[in-house]
């Protein structure tokens, strides 16, 4: 199938992918002043003496925010809001099929990040979560933390954190399959965009000692400048413990781990068997992926995952965001923490049994009905436990 053909003209017959539901009957007049005028002033009071009652009296409970500025939009780049509106009307699709979540998309016209925020901030009161989407680095690391300092809401970034919890999912299980453990493992990651800085920082709180970082002018090290920002800085600072320089090949050079989130073709045969022993390779960018399987495997590699769904072990985010806003609003949490992105980590790797651990199968498929609830049930424990539950 030509998918972009056949998907532009099935847009052309949806007009939108999402639409409003009325879920109260208006056809009489006692039903319209039970729903509007008169009588919805009482819940409008309730609410006024105590704006926590918006979650009882309103569909705030279960709404979710979609907000992006177009600028890093799949894989096409800043391409502009109204441009990005197809993809942000997707992702609230899925909220709904997957988690049942309710979500509304917001497409700003800014690049800039107080703006941003301000306008997601004057908002924030009307939902019960915010996910930021598409956003450009390092502009969207500035956003998530200025939004989580001034809402009282969860704030998630899914290019972040949601590949980041895929990611050590499927890498728990494939360390399994070639019996490393993570503290044990050499992980170099290729991008420093916005997935594999949180990939990194996923992978360092879940006990990760040896990870590096690589962008296109190559490993990122303690002093390096040329094409450094502050991010990536910071990063610098928490990684390469060894103090690697040079290129991509030289930074995977014995490693155990590969985790790509970069450019198509960016590893070759060579580059692999350069590394260490039953390699595991995630190669993520998407269509493209950095190195296809079958070449992955032919050069030693003993595990290989990418993006695409035609292909084994997918790396897709729909099987952490919806699961964790649906365990996130449960709780009403205030927040989507390390803790809960975490257990929603481990409850992925957990669905993925030794029985059906192999190297094609290291994490479930999208569209495991078991997967929402697994993820859901983790995320309001660990929320609990930690303290961001309200609930």
């Amino acid at each position: 199938m030509d998918y972009a053909k056949e998907s532009l003209r099935l847009h052309g017959e949806w007009r939108g992918k999402i639409e409003i539901a009325v879920r109260v009957p208006v056809q009489t007049k006692e039903e319209l002043a039970l729903a509007y005028t008169p009588g919805v002033a009482q819940p409008c009071l309730e609410i006024q003496k105590d704006v926590d009652r918006s979650y009882d009296l309103t569909r705030r409970w279960n709404l979710c925010l979609v907000a992006t500025d177009g600028s890093a939009v799949l894989g096409l780049g800043d391409i502009g809001p109204e441009a990005g509106m197809p993809v942000m009307e997707g992702k609230c699709a899925l909220f709904k099929a997957f988690g049942g979540v309710d979500a509304f998309p917001l497409c700003i016209r800014s690049h800039d990040a107080d703006e941003i925020v301000e306008t997601i901030y004057r908002i924030s009161g009307s939902f019960g979560g915010v996910n930021l989407e598409d956003i450009s680095a390092p502009r969207c690391f500035e956003i998530e933390r200025k939004l989580k300092e001034r809402c009282d809401v969860p704030i998630f970034h899914d290019d972040q954190h949601g590949t980041a919890v895929i990611t050590l999912a499927g890498l728990t299980n494939a360390l399994k399959l070639t019996g490393r453990t993570l503290p044990e493992a050499r992980v170099v990651i290729n991008g420093a965009g916005a997935a594999a800085i949180a990939i990194a920082k996923l992978l360092i709180g879940a006990g990760a000692r040896d990870v590096t970082l690589c962008d296109r002018t190559g490993v990122l090290h303690r002093g390096r400048e040329q094409g450094m920002n502050w991010i990536k800085a910071e990063m610098a600072e928490v990684t390469n413990p060894a103090g690697i320089r040079g290129t991509l090949a030289d930074a995977m050079r014995g490693a155990d781990v590969f985790i790509g989130v970069s450019a198509p073709g960016a590893v070759t045969q060579d580059m692999v068997r350069s590394m260490a022993k039953d390699p595991i390779l995630f190669a993520c960018a998407n269509p493209t992926p950095e190195i296809f399987p079958d070449e992955a495997l032919s050069a030693g590699a003993k595990v290989v995952a990418t993006g695409r769904s035609d292909l084994p072990n997918q790396i897709n985010n729909v099987l952490a965001f919806p699961g964790i806003f649906r365990g996130a609003f449960d709780v009403r949490a205030r927040d989507i923490n390390e803790e809960m992105k975490m257990a929603a980590a481990n409850a992925l790797a957990d669905l993925v049994d030794e029985a059906s651990l192999r190297p094609d199968f290291i994490i479930p498929n999208a569209m495991d009905s078991r997967v929402v609830h697994a993820v859901s049930r983790a995320v309001a424990e660990a929320a609990r436990k930690s303290g961001a539950a309200r609930l």
